[in-house]
């Protein structure tokens, strides 16, 4: 089992095993071994991360046609989250944020149910036991504590540490560097310590807490905070999918077989804004996200394909061809989904609603009958 060292702040003890420029780098105690061929593999995740980030520019610019009500963006970081995704195991579960778009790509969620949740015509819809991919979490941290409560529950069941691959569970917790300073990120740790739970907490780091830069939240980085509370944690470069998919592996694999928590700190950056409300140009320079744009992680793994020869011309068209028809299949489904109705808000609340949120619901939907909608259409 690969044992989780301490690398310092500096990035250059980062776990990477391929830089921005698409070169192959070596590191003494992590290697890309994926579970199929080595460039089948790299493909994959190359396509995975061309179909997320379409599905991400597509998603906002509907958005900004009305389509949507928000949009909460992820690119620059389809690495850290493809990679993440594809360590899991099928019995695996995750409990992502708002923004693991990546993520639920690779668990199979719709992609049609992710706009129809930010478009109000999906709660949240898709089945968690089906995908064992949770739902969003709009509360800051608090998927943290879900996590870290479902992994003691797996443990409990006997289904950690079986020796059994097919059995043996993890938990994945998704959260940003702004979450990080969040109580209930910090309460979670603190009990998966204790009951040494097998979760690991994967801290995608994009720099960025909406307008607070990391360096006013921490001084240290972030990654360090396990030690505190007992277990090991490793900073990765998040944008080097290899890196990410290999690290993730071994602390799943770590979690599976009895050896409690981690954290796992992806050092990315959102190159997008925080939400399609967000204005980056506001607390960003433009030169700072020039010098994050040469670390593209999805360039980074093209010229790797395109350099080593483990991809042709067609290949890449053929991804390229794919994620234009993704886009027109994400740009018809969208005018095909139905307006929202503002009062079934009130339908997923309680199982049964109770008097007072009835009287709301009723008196919601009268205000919105005494609107002739139809007279004022034409």
């Amino acid at each position: 089992m690969t044992e989780f060292l301490d690398p310092s702040p500096s990035h250059t003890d980062m776990v990477q095993l391929l830089n921005p420029e698409g070169e192959r780098v070596t590191h003494p105690d992590f290697e890309f071994s994926p579970d199929r061929p080595e460039d089948e593999a790299v493909r994959g995740f190359y396509r995975d991360m061309v179909l997320t980030r379409r599905l991400d520019v597509e998603a906002t610019a509907l958005q900004r046609h009305g389509e949507l009500g928000l949009w909460a963006q992820l690119l620059g970081q389809e690495a850290a989250q493809i990679g993440a995704a594809r360590a899991l195991a099928p019995q695996d579960f995750v409990f992502p944020t708002y923004r693991e778009h990546g993520v639920a790509w690779c668990r199979e969620v719709d992609p049609m149910q992710l706009l129809g949740l930010f478009r109000g015509t999906d709660q949240g819809g898709w089945d968690p036991a089906e995908h064992n991919f949770g739902l969003y979490t709009i509360v800051i941290g608090a998927q943290t504590l879900h996590a870290t409560g479902y992994a003691m529950g797996v443990q409990m069941d006997g289904l950690v540490g079986t020796g059994d691959p097919t059995r043996d569970t993890a938990v994945v917790a998704h959260f940003g560097d702004g979450a990080s300073s969040q109580g209930d990120v910090n309460e979670a740790m603190v009990f998966a310590a204790t009951y040494n739970a097998p979760v690991v907490f994967f801290c995608q780091n994009n720099q960025w807490a909406i307008s607070e830069p990391v360096e006013q939240m921490v001084k240290v980085p972030l990654y360090k905070r396990a030690q505190g509370f007992g277990f090991p944690g490793i900073r990765v470069d998040g944008n080097d999918v290899l890196a990410t998919y290999e690290v993730m592996k071994s602390a799943l694999k770590r979690a599976r077989e009895g050896g409690g928590p981690t954290m796992v700190e992806a050092y990315t950056y959102r190159m997008g804004a925080h939400t399609t409300t967000d204005d980056p140009t506001r607390y960003r320079l433009s030169d700072e996200v020039q010098a994050w744009k040469l670390k593209d992680p999805v360039a980074r793994v093209e010229a790797y394909l395109r350099r080593g020869g483990g991809a042709s011309t067609s290949f890449f068209a053929k991804v390229e061809a794919e994620a234009d028809e993704f886009g027109e299949r994400l740009r018809a489904g969208i005018h095909a989904l139905p307006e929202p109705d503002p009062v079934k808000l009130f339908d997923n609340v309680y199982t049964e609603l109770p008097e007072e949120l009835r009287e709301q619901r009723d008196g919601y939907a009268a205000y919105l009958s005494s609107f002739d909608l139809e007279g004022a259409s034409r």
